[in-house]
């Protein structure tokens, strides 16, 4: 008499199905890209779509099935040196600024390569060991960041094209909240700040700790593209007393005159996004500005940018609008542990700790984030000068 399969446990098919989702929608966004769309580097700060694609199934295939799949080896020894990003205690990498020059292995070797790996996760997820269990997690996590940098990439690639063709001509970006600003009394005294232990967090959101916040005041919605273009339009771009240091070097240097992607086209302005070039909606928050442009605008505003603790405290106000889906909002703080923070052991504790450095933080997510990504207690965190992410700002002050 033949046997039939239990299958899987239930909490091993839900672990399952959340990987098999997560790896569809990967392909999904890279299949509105060309063969020739996802070999491009655009700037070393980027990396082709075909890359991207690879290196989430080298985390898989390098941090789950080669130490927990009896008989596992790698699909083609060559891609751990490809594919691997900045883990040093993975072995060698090519350099990040050269990922444009490979173009092979081709797309269709890479699709292979994701086919045969996530064959062998799910035999791993049928019946993964409890010291598996936050690899696979934390690689779905890994390879949803990675969904939204595919986005960014590529349309930093696109828009180089002198014909700016659109990544998705059917994109429409998400409703913005249309109320007039106003500033909310943000909580104030000792309040606890960090992952509260229900639901995933990445290291650098822990541990929770206890924070002083002096008396603040917050917007309740970003700033919008009409309320930048006041700037623009009052000379924001050419008075250097609003500006620091580094950032004024930085707008002369590159000649910023506006947010990236944004065009001035026959007087009206237009900005390049998924859905293509279209004239600017002035009630949509300003998008594609960096940490210095967003620093200069809060000082020209006569308020300031929100510490990551005030952001964090306030997010739950009521009227407290646009706090994900919408744009990485830049915060006043620098990228750093918080009091008591150990990474991961092991490799995988290279994820964050390493770059608590020369970075400023950002909160809540973006319309490319993955959805259900963001948590109040995310930290993102780019370089002063980024302005490839959907990045925006929301104003603060001071309220004594």
């Amino acid at each position: 008499m033949n046997q039939i399969s239990a299958g899987p446990r239930p909490a091993a098919q839900h672990l399952l199905d959340r990987y098999r989702s997560v790896r569809a929608r990967t392909e999904a966004l890279a299949a509105k890209l060309s063969p020739e769309d996802q070999v491009v580097q655009s700037m070393p700060d980027c990396s082709p779509t075909k890359w991207h694609r690879a290196h989430t199934t080298w985390f898989f295939e390098t941090f789950l099935l080669l130490p927990f799949l009896p008989g596992a080896t790698r699909v083609r020894e060559e891609y751990a040196l490809l594919f691997n990003s900045y883990y040093v205690a993975a072995g060698p990498r090519h350099a990040r600024p050269q990922r444009g020059m490979i173009t092979r292995p081709d797309c269709a070797a890479v699709t292979a390569y994701r086919a045969a790996v996530d064959e062998a996760m799910g035999r791993l997820l049928r019946d993964a060991p409890a010291e598996a269990l936050h690899l696979v997690e934390l690689g779905l996590q890994h390879e949803e960041q990675h969904q939204e940098l595919l986005l960014t990439d590529a349309l930093h690639a696109l828009s180089l094209n002198p014909l700016r063709p659109a990544y998705d001509a059917a994109w429409r970006d998400p409703a913005t909240d249309a109320a007039p600003q106003a500033m909310l009394a943000g909580p104030e005294g000792v309040v606890e700040i960090g992952h509260d232990g229900i639901g995933y967090a990445f290291d650098n959101e822990t541990p929770r700790h206890r924070h002083f916040l002096a008396p603040f005041r917050v917007a309740n919605r970003l700033v919008t593209n009409a309320e930048w273009q006041g700037f623009i339009a009052d000379g924001g771009y050419r008075s250097p007393l609003l500006w620091m240091s580094d950032g004024w070097a930085a707008c002369q240097a590159q000649g910023w005159e506006a947010p990236l992607y944004w065009e001035n086209r026959d007087s009206a302005w237009h900005a390049f996004g998924p859905g293509g070039l279209r004239p600017m909606d002035p009630a949509q928050p300003v998008r594609h500005i960096s940490w210095y442009e967003a620093d200069a605008f809060a000082r020209w505003s006569g308020k300031r940018l929100p510490t990551e603790q005030e952001w964090e405290a306030a997010a739950g106000l009521p009227g407290f609008a646009e706090a994900e889906g919408i744009a990485w909002q830049w915060t006043g703080s620098a990228y750093r542990p918080y009091p008591g923070f150990r990474p991961w052991e092991g490799a995988v504790g290279e994820y964050n700790g390493k770059f608590m450095v020369n970075q400023m933080v950002l909160r809540g997510g973006s319309l490319a984030t993955a959805p259900g990504h963001p948590r109040a207690s995310y930290r993102n965190f780019f370089p002063p000068d980024a302005r490839w992410q959907f990045t925006g700002l929301r104003l603060a002050e001071d309220a004594a």
